[in-house]
């Protein structure tokens, strides 16, 4: 059956009807037939009311919130113009109350305060947070919505202190939600949302209409949109680590405020404005860049058990153009998941609200990580998927474990030989330098050989680091013990009150399996290369120093993951596992360090020949050694 239109003018019609016997009925004594056609009369504005409503698939909290204004008391007008000039009109429509209008969508529970005109509650139905409670991002004037504007009569007015006019229609299978304020019957500044169904983006517009004499355009006319974000999840932390202030401006370019105690900035030619909230974000989008925009972040959380409500304070300050005395911006409202799915697929350059990392980091995430994990969660659960992507990385990068391990091999060998160089030209470093030189280029070794096979990982391991605390869907995905993926595991609680610096009040197990995988990695790798190494003179004990990082560096995970995302330990626990492995299959089944020594052997009975380079930089060191024992003869 086709859904019928909300019908404005039958409202209106009922309406004016039940006026006017209101108006008889004051004016006249009742008889006992006019008191039965007045409750009949209200009767069937009941019924014509509600089944309007529910054509619209909306709730109307407030029925009075659509009638039309009656006839004003000219004394009330009078009194409310020397405070609000022509806009006193819209104090004495029967909507200025602090009234709400309740519209509903598949994924909102929505309420447009009659004073000010703006969202009072967001609600997104699909979602709770960690405590089983409906995600608000609006809620109990955590935000506001104002524009500042002078008048022609030379006031200075707030749209918050203000009453609009609410009306509630249908177009085709969006909900237009229209919130007036009013000058006059057909004067009036209007806030108007477009709703679609299953879509988190609303169009938004400010427009005006006859206000041209009423609005001084030749002052700034400033928008101003202030957000306390609410805390979503378990660790407050760890949620506000990721909760920022992000922007688009001149023609592309993203930025964002960071974490500091107040952060401050303005730009020119502002596309978007994103109050991001970890795995929720709020962003008001214009179709034509602001011209300016002033943004201000400030960070709510200086005591974790006593800022335990809001995270941050988000605010900014964006002018509105006046053209032929009238405003018209266009704009979209986004409240909604932080999901790089989502925002993309809006084409607004809103995937760059998310944290993927620069440069390669985030073409990383984008086009490997990202599609690869939403292809193996389609397939496997969401712990197994994430194993399973570990165990792909692993293998990908495995060729570059064995180019690190040959390195350190080479090294090893080398070592005894190094040694006797080392002693041999004990004094003289220069020579010590060229001999040691020319013994890694004939036997084909380099001590920086081990080096880069890291540093090539480096861009694989830095993309992981930031794609799961931004995979949204892992948010409240339970494996093992863990009962949610995107936030950290509990296996023990502390007494209440009681807490470790940087550690928490909890001991969560994966941080720990990490630490543990970790410390037998760099047991087997760093001891290798402390043996491999030799110890140059004047220079720092490296061996020294890598033994305390074998130490240092898991207890530094420990704390460090704790309060982390379980998902992320997960992948470094299993990472180290399956590299551990790879390590041990190399060693013991693929690398032969007898055959790396023939054939180094055999490297060095080659003639090395030497590139351009090399031998120019042999022979400044051949210059500067003799300059050396010249110096020391004429002494």
């Amino acid at each position: 059956m086709e859904e019928k239109k909300l019908d404005i003018n039958s409202i209106i019609g009922f309406i004016l009807i039940f006026g006017i016997l209101v108006y008889i009925m004051y004016t006249n004594q009742p008889t006992p037939e006019e008191l039965e056609a007045e409750e009949q009369a209200k009767q069937e504005q009941v019924e014509a009311e509600k089944k309007a409503a529910e054509a619209t698939d909306t709730k109307v909290v407030s029925s009075e919130d659509f009638t039309v204004p009656s006839p004003t008391d000219s004394l009330k007008l009078e009194a409310l113009k020397g405070k609000l000039g022509a806009l006193a009109y819209s104090s004495t429509l029967p909507s200025a109350k602090d009234e709400t209008t309740l519209v509903e969508t598949d994924l909102f529970e929505l309420k447009f305060s009659n004073k000010g005109g703006y969202l009072s509650e967001v609600k997104l139905k699909e979602f709770v947070n960690y405590d089983s409670i409906p995600i608000y991002i609006i809620k109990d004037g955590n935000a506001d919505f104002n524009i500042n504007f002078g008048t022609s009569d030379n006031r200075t007015l707030n749209t918050r202190d203000l009453y609009f006019e609410p009306s509630v229609t249908k177009n085709g299978d969006n909900t237009v939600v229209s919130m007036k304020l009013k000058a006059g019957p057909d004067k009036f500044l209007e806030y108007r949302y477009e709703l679609k169904p299953d879509d988190y983006m609303m169009d938004f517009t400010i427009r005006s209409q006859g206000m041209s004499n009423v609005i001084n355009g030749s002052q700034p006319i400033d928008l101003n949109w202030d957000l306390k974000t609410y805390r979503h999840a378990k660790s407050i932390s760890y949620e506000n680590r990721y909760t920022e202030l992000v922007y688009e401006y001149d023609g592309g370019k993203d930025s964002y405020l960071g974490q500091s105690e107040l952060s401050d900035d303005t730009e020119e030619s502002v596309t978007y404005v994103a109050y991001k909230q970890h795995f929720f974000t709020s962003v008001l989008l214009a179709d034509e860049p602001f011209a300016t925009a002033n943004m201000v972040s400030k960070n709510l959380v200086q005591d974790e058990e006593i800022d335990t409500l809001y995270t941050k304070a988000f605010s900014s300050k964006l002018p509105l153009e006046v053209k032929g005395g009238e405003i018209n911006k266009t704009m979209d409202l986004y409240f909604g998941p932080s999901d790089y799915k989502v925002l993309s697929s809006y084409n607004r350059n809103l995937d760059e609200i998310m944290p993927l990392g620069w440069g390669i980091f985030g073409w990383i995430n984008r086009y490997v990580f990202i599609p690869l994990f939403g292809f193996l969660s389609g397939v496997f659960p969401y712990g197994i998927a994430i194993i399973v992507m570990t165990v792909l990385v692993r293998i990908a990068m495995s060729p570059v474990t064995y180019k690190s391990y040959v390195s350190q091999a080479k090294m090893r060998i080398l070592k005894p030989e190094i040694n006797e160089i080392n002693e041999k030209y004990k004094d003289n470093a220069m020579k010590k330098q060229q001999e040691t030189m020319a013994l890694y280029s004939k036997a084909g070794a380099s001590p920086m050989a081990g080096c880069l096979p890291a540093l090539m990982q480096l861009p694989v391991f830095y993309a992981l680091f930031m794609f799961f605390p931004s995979a949204f869907v892992l948010r409240q995905k339970p494996f093992l013990w863990a009962e949610d993926l995107s936030s950290y595991d509990t296996i023990y609680h502390f007494p209440p009150g009681f807490s470790i610096p940087f550690y928490g009040d909890h001991v969560s197990l994966f941080p720990i399996l990490a630490s543990i995988a970790i410390f037998i990695y760099m047991k087997m790798t760093t001891g290798q290369q402390m043996a491999s190494q030799p110890t140059q003179e004047g220079m720092p004990d490296m061996g020294k120093m890598m033994k305390y990082m074998i130490y240092f560096s898991p207890l530094m995970m420990l704390f460090f993951f704790n309060n982390y995302a379980s998902g992320l330990s997960l992948y470094y626990f299993v990472s180290n596992l399956i590299t551990i492995g790879i390590m041990l299959v190399i060693k013991n089944y693929i690398i032969d360090e007898d055959k790396i020594h023939a054939k180094i052997q055999q490297n060095k009975k080659k003639p090395k020949k030497e590139n351009r380079f090399q031998k120019k930089m042999k022979e400044m060191m051949e210059q500067a050694e003799q300059q050396k024992k010249a110096q020391q003869r004429k002494k």
